[in-house]
């Protein structure tokens, strides 16, 4: 049968008093004896005792000595600690409660008050255990649900990003080549001056999880248009161009149905409205130009179009990483933005490699 009474590790150097406390206690609780400092420590650490009562004057390590080992322990740090001492002063008390004491108890020793002290001792301490505990089991639960609400997020933005891949059947894996080209170029370029205090860890994430909606507005495009195979005529691009409105205007509507702003969604908004944004103004829907194009669609333009020559279309074969990469490199300063093509080229070949990863089946 377990014993489940509360273990209490007495120490006083005279065995007498060992006896003494032995015998106001044992019938409620399970009483351990330590003779001196070490013994204490060694006893402590090994069983954990629920409470300890301490006596302070003791040859070699004294109590307050010991007391102070206890609190420097994690192991024994929260173990109540019980001064039973004859020192009497203000300063001994004080000195007992500024190293760890939670009480303090004068001999010659009072049975009922040391049973009393006890009690209520191991009572608080029950009480902090529980709440402890219960905090734990909270924080864990607000971990868990956090993480259960990131993996929903990140499965409706991929979800929303889809509709549109949907609609063209060459796109394939283009979601998530994209977002991994987004993201393997903002931490190249986090070590550049000019982007270090933007491209956070944090706001990575956030713009490798909002990349998938960049083209979510095609689900406005009609399919005539969308799916062409031949040159699209002025009247049918200038509605293809829309399609970064189409998405901007999705993502506020998703996102005025939240209570808070989430950094992901703002990142989605730019993203969808100026990923055809050209360095020298000349892209769309706005005419922007140059460091006017936010961060983050600059990001999105390299991404977009280095996956777009590398895939088969119907209109197009798919380019070799070579003449895709050359073609990035002719647009620096005129497409793209100068520095996000020199931190291109430095990563070029991991660019190479997500191709390969999520490489398109035939």
């Amino acid at each position: 049968m377990t014993d489940n009474k509360s273990v209490i590790l007495a120490v006083d150097d005279t065995p007498e008093n060992l006896d003494v406390l032995k015998g106001i206690l044992i019938d409620t609780y399970s009483v351990k004896g330590a003779i001196n400092g070490p013994m204490a420590l060694k006893i402590a650490a090994k069983q954990q005792p629920d409470l300890i009562l301490l006596d302070i004057m003791m040859p070699g390590m004294d109590g307050y000595e010991v007391c102070t080992k206890l609190k420097q322990d994690p192991a024994t740090a929260d173990i109540p600690v019980i001064f039973i001492t004859a020192k009497t002063t203000v300063e001994d008390e004080q000195k007992g409660f500024e190293i760890g004491a939670v009480d303090y108890i004068t001999k010659p020793i009072s049975p009922p008050i040391v049973l009393e002290r006890v009690k209520t001792h191991l009572t608080l301490k029950q009480a902090r255990d529980f709440l402890e505990q219960q905090n734990h089991l909270l924080e864990q639960k607000v971990i868990e649900r956090t993480k259960k609400m990131e993996q929903l997020q990140d499965v409706v933005m991929v979800a929303m990003g889809s509709l549109a891949e949907a609609r063209d059947p060459e796109t394939g894996n283009h979601i998530r080549r994209t977002q991994n080209y987004v993201r393997c170029l903002a931490q190249k370029l986090k070590e550049h001056p000019k982007f270090a205090d933007y491209l956070t860890p944090e706001a990575i994430t956030s713009l490798y999880k909002s990349a998938p909606l960049h083209d979510i507005g095609k689900v406005g495009v009609p399919d005539y248009i969308l799916l062409k195979p031949g040159k699209l005529t002025d009247e049918e691009f200038e509605e293809m161009k829309k399609h970064t409105t189409y998405g901007y205007d999705a993502i506020v509507a998703a996102e005025s149905l939240i209570e808070e702003d989430g950094q992901f969604l703002s990142f989605a908004k730019e993203i969808a409205l100026y990923h055809q944004e050209k360095w020298d103004g000349s892209g769309y829907p706005e005419g922007l130009a140059g460091e006017a194009i936010p961060i983050s669609a600059r990001l999105m333009a390299v991404a977009d179009v280095y996956d777009a020559l590398i895939s088969k279309r119907v209109y197009k074969p798919a380019f070799s990483h070579e003449k895709a990469s050359a073609i990035i490199i002719e647009g620096k300063g005129q497409h793209f933005d100068p520095d996000m093509v020199d931190a291109f080229i430095e990563i070029a070949d991991q660019f190479k490699e997500i191709a390969a990863k999520f490489t398109d089946e035939d």
